[in-house]
């Protein structure tokens, strides 16, 4: 992805720079060639060329651009699990995921974390993103799923005599757990994803409680995986899966929705973080009658929803990381309302402003492995920037409406909001 040429200086606005410590009122900054050389306080910045362009961030907030942890960016906002491996053919799939990429960035959203794709199609929309042929944001892909055989994703029954191999790759045993990630990396994919659980989803054959996986073919897979350079998370709401995750070797959980005291220990000690992705168990209990889920999915989001939120306050509280983002892309949480994952954690669990802001934007590219190029906003950094007219400590809703950005910024280069328009 090429930089933009020249000096940009955003000004006029607080500066909340992503580390979590108090806004600068009266904050500038400063960016040449596409990198940030000056965060701070307006008073401070140093001199610049009289040609600079200048955005005026209009009282509002200067922060680092936002991370999406958990980007389904081949979901395309379907109202059933089994639509993904048999509505649409791959060509289109890939036309909706270049359309899901760009919304995100037009969102604010810089950065993102695949976190699963049909077809391996978030290989080759990375490609695209870094060559400069399709606008989105900076993408870690991960490619197809491994479940283990009769799991979550393994819906479609024998007799239909339809394979799954577009959506997952399964596993029965440890052998084809690293057959499946070998697959992976000759695909060139970063993360391997996987689900060691069941969900809500699925109350009659696994839901939030069961396992999918076994200990041993998760071990399988975690060594295949970084014996090549990869990480691995996984889809883990029952206890004892995360339990497993986290013997495994897991480098991040996805949900951690029922963590006892030992889970918790076991995260902290390797310092793994965690994504909740909560809203989408909250948009599920509220839009679930609208779109046909029976009263025992509905119980069973509320169960995962009060879970969740517990084990993510437990995290945060006890100096574990937690990543925002999760699942958008279903008919109830659709692209481009990723930031109402944002307003759920301060209104519904509690969390302030600045800590969510910090975990969409820091911990976001720590879980991405690139902390040191972007996720903060400081001199030598990337400069992927969110400039917005308004106040998003005193009102973090602000963040879902698009007509509120100034600029959403990318490498220097302003990508979207009111600033680049003629």
């Amino acid at each position: 992805m090429k930089l933009a040429t020249g000096t940009t200086v955003i000004s006029n606005g607080q500066l909340i720079d992503g580390n979590g410590g108090p806004p600068v009122r009266d904050g500038a900054v400063v960016v040449k060639d596409g990198k940030i050389t000056y965060a701070g306080q307006a008073k401070l910045t140093p001199e610049v060329p009289p040609d600079a362009r200048r955005i005026d961030a209009r009282g509002g907030s200067i922060l680092p651009g936002l991370v999406e942890a958990h980007f389904h960016p081949t979901y395309f906002n379907v109202a059933a699990l089994e639509d993904l491996d048999i509505k649409y053919p791959v060509e289109y799939v890939t036309l909706l995921a270049a359309h899901n990429a760009k919304l995100a960035l037009e969102c604010g959203y810089t950065a993102a974390r695949s976190g699963g794709s049909l077809f391996n199609i978030d290989v080759w929309l990375k490609k695209a993103i870094d060559s400069d042929i399709a606008p989105g944001p900076r993408l870690a892909s991960s490619g197809r799923e491994i479940c283990g055989v009769g799991g979550l994703m393994d819906w479609n029954p024998d007799f239909r005599k339809l394979g799954m191999e577009g959506l997952v790759l399964l596993v029965n045993g440890p052998d084809e757990a690293r057959a499946a990630v070998r697959k992976l990396v000759k695909d060139g994919v970063e993360w391997v994803k996987t689900y060691p659980t069941g969900d809500a989803a699925a109350p009659d054959t696994n839901d939030h409680h069961t396992l999918c996986m076994t200990f041993e073919e998760m071990h399988a897979v975690v060594a295949t995986a970084h014996n090549h350079g990869l990480k691995v998370t996984g889809h883990c709401r029952a206890t004892q899966g995360i339990k497993n995750a986290l013997r495994a070797g897991y480098d991040a959980i996805e949900h951690g929705t029922f963590m006892d005291d030992e889970a918790l220990e076991l995260l902290l000690k390797r310092d793994v973080p965690c994504v909740p992705a909560l809203q989408f168990e909250y948009a599920s209990i509220v839009f679930g009658p609208e779109f046909g889920m029976s009263q025992a999915v509905i119980d069973g989001h509320k169960e995962t929803l009060e879970g969740g939120a517990e084990s993510a306050r437990k995290i945060l509280k006890a100096g574990g990381r937690l990543g925002m983002g999760g699942d958008y892309g279903f008919a109830w949480t659709p692209h481009g309302t990723y930031a109402k994952e944002l307003t759920f954690f301060v209104k519904h669990v509690g969390l302030s402003p600045m800590e969510v802001l910090k975990c969409a934007t820091k911990t976001g590219a720590e879980i991405m492995g690139r902390s040191k190029e972007f996720g903060t906003l400081e001199a030598g950094k990337l400069a992927d920037v969110l400039v917005v007219d308004g106040d998003v400590l005193a009102n973090i809703a602000i963040l879902e409406e698009r007509s509120k950005f100034v600029a959403v910024m990318q490498g220097g280069e302003v990508k979207a909001g009111t600033c680049s328009m003629p």
